[in-house]
């Protein structure tokens, strides 16, 4: 059985960022550090933040006054944003600056009271985030997520309208959202491209090129990571038996029969360590030497804030 290694896979700029953030806080302070939901839906990341003390919460009551909370990748809404000022809490953002740049077109929005729609996923962290960025009670904000919610919208004013989408979308339905926004809107204005961000691109891409080659597609992600669940569907409509793992305990020996080519990926919020554990497991049922497909070298970083810049770190 040969393994074929999806190329670019695993950690983006903005998780690194997240991660990265979180470890030097925990170096700098060397006090509680509070995460408001989960820093990147990863189970195994979540995990090891845990065993270093980090405490994840829902809300910001859940934390004490003066305390430290990071924010996670998804970002939040300007409404979590003052419960934190109120309660005196240092503030460490780890919002992605792709999810960011999404905030400041709503908020833009808001401001001149255009109404907004987003595309996204009802009850992730991020579109709850992107939402709350629009707070202008003459306007509106719509979330929808397919076309026949497109059909199904109505709006106070169509010649004053926006859109945005979710980072982590599918590139190809939300196309075709967007091409039925525009139909039933003429005059809506939104970003000269989606919001869906390079990585989430760059590995949809991938997966449909590993999909060509190979029998069976493993895609390393959890199982509320928007972006991991894309790439298995992806490999799904492509017509390849694919299948989303936690880790390698997820594996049925029964996939692997008469498997002459597995394909492996993983999420952007995924780490590489996950991936080098299923090549152990393949290779000790007798799997060859992985190949790494050749692919888009991703070259894009983020820096975290100065404060949290420590050269000992």
């Amino acid at each position: 059985m040969n393994i074929i290694l999806s190329n670019p896979r695993g950690f983006c700029a903005g998780v690194k960022r997240a991660v990265l953030i979180v470890e030097n806080a925990l170096k700098i302070y060397k006090k509680t550090i509070y995460v408001k939901h989960e820093l990147v839906h990863n189970q195994y990341i979540t995990n090891q933040l845990l065993k270093k003390g980090v405490i994840f919460v829902e809300k910001i009551s859940q934390i004490p006054a003066n305390s430290i909370v990071v924010f996670s990748a998804h970002g939040v809404s300007k409404k979590v944003t003052e419960e934190a000022i109120k309660k005196k809490l240092t503030i460490l953002n780890a919002t992605c600056p792709l999810v960011k740049k999404v905030h400041i077109e709503v908020s833009k929005s808001s401001k001149k009271g255009i109404e907004t729609i987003i595309i996204g996923h009802k009850g992730h962290a991020e579109i709850q985030g992107t939402i709350g960025q629009y707070d202008n009670k003459k306007g509106k904000i719509y979330l929808i997520e397919s076309i026949k919610d497109v059909k199904n919208l109505s709006v106070k004013n169509d010649k004053k309208l926006n859109f945005v989408t979710q980072t982590t979308l599918s590139i190809n339905n939300t196309k075709n959202i967007i091409s039925a926004l525009k139909n039933k809107f003429p005059k809506i204005s939104g970003p000269a491209k989606e919001d869906i961000c390079y990585a989430t691109t760059n590995r949809q891409i991938a997966v449909q090129k590993l999909s060509k080659i190979t029998d069976i597609i493993l895609v390393v992600g959890s199982k509320n990571s928007s972006n991991s669940n894309r790439l298995a569907e992806l490999g799904q409509e492509m017509g390849t038996f694919t299948k989303l793992i936690n880790s390698v305990a997820d594996i049925k020996i029964k996939w692997l029969k008469n498997v002459n080519s597995i394909g492996i990926t993983a999420g952007a919020s995924a780490p590489e360590i996950l991936v080098t554990e299923v090549i152990e497991y393949l290779q000790n049922l007798g799997a060859n030497k992985p190949i790494e497909m050749l692919g888009v070298q991703e070259k894009i970083t983020f820096k975290v804030p100065k404060n949290l810049s420590n050269k000992k770190c």
